[in-house]
């Protein structure tokens, strides 16, 4: 798969351990910055990776700020893209499987690299389960020609 990940400052560490990580997994990885724990603007990065998912230049996007919430809020701004802060395996599995989510927010404070790890590998192997989800997440596509 090939995934798109964004950092501010506050997610960077973490960033740079999860692209790691999913290049051992044998991803192919975007990374659009940021570039160091010096202070930036979070939305400069969000806006990067729902670039790449809105052009179709990767199969997912994976955004890290220190709480996952700034990212996600930014992201969601963007037409196609369905984005959530995910905490838990559980959380991440229901996001996929449910809302069909493709930018999956990452909070670093609050999220250590063993969980990462566990939260993106069920991101990025649990399938949308369509059915009467896709019905809600048509809804939510409406929502975007308005």
């Amino acid at each position: 798969m090939k995934i798109s990940i964004g950092s501010d400052h506050g997610g960077f560490n973490l960033k740079q351990e999860v692209i790691a990580y999913l290049k051992e997994q044998g991803h192919t990885v975007l990374d659009k910055g940021c570039n160091s724990v010096d202070s930036v603007h979070y939305p400069i990065y969000a806006n990067l990776v729902c670039e790449d998912m809105q052009n179709g230049n990767c199969d997912y996007g994976i955004l890290i700020c220190t709480t996952g919430f700034g990212m996600c809020m930014c992201a969601n701004k963007h037409n196609g893209i369905r984005s959530a802060t995910v905490r838990s395996v559980d959380e991440a599995y229901l996001t996929r499987s449910h809302n069909d989510c493709n930018v999956l927010c990452l909070g670093a404070k609050y999220t250590s690299i063993k969980e990462a790890k566990d939260i993106i590998n069920t991101f990025l192997t649990t399938p949308f389960a369509g059915g009467r989800h896709q019905i809600r997440v048509d809804m939510i596509k409406d929502l975007e020609e308005k």
